[in-house]
This record gives structure tokens, sequence and C-alpha cells, in this order.
């Protein structure tokens, strides 16, 4: 294919000055600066650090309340007290799922997103109606991000009868992985949520995401459980699981082989760098072979209303909670929200190099290291090589 577009005078994550060649939505070279075509279009990235496109790896685009004016915040001191305020709350709403979610995907691009995981809510109150809106979604802004969907018992399995049935619905109805939820605090009952949710993902041959806030040793024995399940269905490298604050509350002993079990079965653990509770230590767990890549979690809804999107400074958060100070660290921090959630999410295309998807991100930065520390919103977005953001206002659609 003639190229399109040249990204011209690029700096990339190794120091290169380079001119990244684009054929439709396509990477096709990579050639030093000044050596790229001129008779197609060309984007100035003097200055710039050249790299793929954000991935959020948890998001929740049928729970946020952006668009509404500002709703304040629910508490509650279980995730059981805090789900029932937010089913009562979601009852209530003006604006429908397509249109908040929407707002949070064209904000959340213009950041930098290029693909993300967003889990939305199955119960028997709404049934499947999210995940159709959500599927809408990924249809209407799919020059914009590749959307990756969990079906998410948020109101449980075993204590909601009936979600197991529409878990496996939604499967068959588009929804990409199967979700999970504290076995023990939400259903109180660790073998038959477990059996429920891995009998539908081995029925169907996907993969599973399950938040789990239960603590300490019961928080471990829970993972070590998904662990189990996850080998003996032959779904390594397909299952992760989100928060899994137990990590950083149990002792060495229980950690040791937790870890293990973690990274025998290739199971992912996502963290957003939570803010009153224990968080994943996460170079402990990369050096027991365990992967740790991040997510926004909640944006602007009934459990918190804190939140932006921007993965950059997501990236910014974990670090500073994690005492990432060393470039190396800094840059372990970017993949974070990169390269690392691209591998969970299987995205084959991923990546600066000839051959993958256009799908870049141009920052006011000269090293990755820079860019976590400062987060520099002066942007610019390029999605299946067309130009879609610039400092953060998202460019016309055709």
């Amino acid at each position: 294919m003639q190229p399109t577009l040249v990204v011209a005078g690029a700096t990339t994550a190794g120091g290169h000055t380079v001119d990244i060649v684009i054929a439709g939505e396509t990477i096709t070279a990579i050639v030093p600066a000044g050596e790229g075509p001129d008779d197609c279009d060309r984007i100035d990235a003097t200055d710039r650090l050249a790299a793929p496109s954000f991935v959020e790896g948890h998001i929740h685009l049928d729970k946020t309340l952006l668009g509404l004016p500002f709703i304040p915040h629910l508490p509650g001191e279980t995730v059981a007290l805090r789900i029932a305020a937010e089913k009562a709350l979601r009852r209530t709403l003006a604006l429908p799922i397509e249109e908040r979610g929407g707002r949070l995907i064209e904000q959340i691009a213009a950041f930098g997103t290029g693909s993300l995981r967003s889990h939305v809510d199955i119960d028997t109150e709404i049934g499947l109606s999210g995940l159709h809106a959500l599927i809408r979604l990924k249809e209407r802004y799919w020059d914009l991000v590749d959307i990756q969907i969990v079906a998410f018992p948020q109101s449980g399995v075993i204590t909601d009868p009936g979600v197991a049935d529409l878990l496996d619905a939604a499967i068959r109805e588009g929804a990409d992985l199967v979700g999970g939820l504290d076995p023990a605090g939400i259903d109180q009952d660790v073998t038959g949520h477990l059996d429920a949710i891995f009998a539908i993902a081995g029925k169907h041959g996907v993969g599973l995401d399950i938040h789990l806030h239960d603590p300490g040793p019961l928080g471990a024995f829970e993972l070590r459980q998904i662990a189990a399940r996850t080998i003996a269905l032959g779904l390594e490298g397909k299952v992760a699981v989100s928060h899994a604050f137990a990590l950083g509350q149990i002792d060495d002993f229980e950690f040791g082989r937790t870890a293990e079990a973690l990274a025998t079965a290739r199971v992912a653990i996502m963290t957003n760098g939570p803010g009153p509770v224990a968080m994943p230590p996460v170079r402990r767990l990369n050096a027991a072979g365990v992967t740790v890549f991040a997510g926004s979690d909640n944006i602007r809804d009934a459990w918190s209303p804190y939140g932006d999107g921007d993965l950059l400074r997501r990236a910014m958060l974990i670090g500073y909670r994690q005492d990432f100070l060393t470039d190396a660290s800094l840059a372990h921090a970017f993949a974070m929200v990169t390269e690392i959630p691209a591998a969970v999410l299987g995205i084959d295309h991923y990546g600066l190099a000839p051959g993958k998807r256009a799908d870049l991100v141009l920052l006011a930065a000269a090293s990755l290291p820079e860019a976590v520390a400062g987060a520099p919103l002066d942007r610019t977005v390029i999605k299946r090589g067309r130009l879609v953001a610039r400092k953060g206002m998202l460019a016309p659609r055709d």
C-alpha cells in the first residue's frame, strides 16, 4: 500500500529520532528521521515521545455518571451495602448507559486510550440490557477504541439465583469474558461461586476477570483456588483477578505460596492503585513471575467521585504508591498501562513496529520516565492510522 501518513521526527522509548510510516491502518516502516516519504499527510512529532496507545485494563462504562449533574458519593461500610446503594441509584438515572458510557469513551480516547476492557453489570434486575448497550457502544465507537466486555455478576451468582444462566447467555450474545465477585464476601460460597463461573468459561472457551476484595488469608486462599481451576481447564494466560487486595495483607509464607500458584497458572493481577486499602506489591509479584497490569476502575460513579480515565496519570499514581523512583521502575509503570495490559487482553496487533496497527500516542516528553512523572496533557492521538485527538480535543469523526 502507498503511505497515507508519516509521523515525522518522533522520539522512541530507546531515544532514537524516527519517521513512522503508516499505510491505511498499519505501520509499514520506522526509518531514521528525515527519510520518510513526503508525498502524503504528515504530523510533525518533533520533541514528542511516540508510544503505542494506552490500554485500559479495567473500566466500567455502564457505571459512570458523566453527563449528569454531580451526584454526591454514596457511602457504604461493606461491598454488599455499596452494591445495594448503587442499584437504588441506578433506577433513578436520567441518562441511559449509551449516553454516559459514550461520554466516557470520548474522554479516554482523547487522553490516548485505544483499547479497553469494560465490565458490565449482569443481574436479575437489569438482565442483559447493560451488555446490549455496551455492544452498541462498541459498534458506534469502533474507530476510537477497541472494546472487550466482561459479563460481571455485581450482585453475586449464588445470592442472586438466575445470574449463572444470564452469564451464560451474555457470552452467547457478545460478552468476551466471564466475571466474578468475592466468592466468600458476597456469595458466601467459594466453591459454588467459582464452580459456576469457571463452568461457563470452560463451556464457551473464554477467559475470566474476577473482582476480588476479600481480604487477608481468605482472599489468598481464593486466589489459589482460582489458579487451580485455571490450570484444570487449560485457561492459563486467560484469567485475571482485579484488585486482589489480599496480596498486600498477608505474611511472607502466604504470599510466597499464593504468588507461586498465580505464576504457575499465569493468572494476571489488575490494580488501579487504590487509595485507603492495601495494594498488591508490584515488584514482589513481578519477581515471583506474576503479571501485574493497571486500570482505572471507577470513574465518577456511585463507587467513587474520583477518576478521569487518564491512564498516564494512573501510571503516575501507581508509581507513587509503589515508590517507583528510578528510570527503570517509572518505565515499568508506563508498561503497566501499555504493553502489559495489551498482552493480558491478547491484542496481537499492538506495538510500535512495522506490521502493527497504527494506534499511537505522541507525548510532550523526552522519555518514558519523564512522561510518567509529569503526565503531560499535550498529546496527539492516532487510531487506526487516523488523527483522532490533539491536546485533549477529539477531531471531527466521519
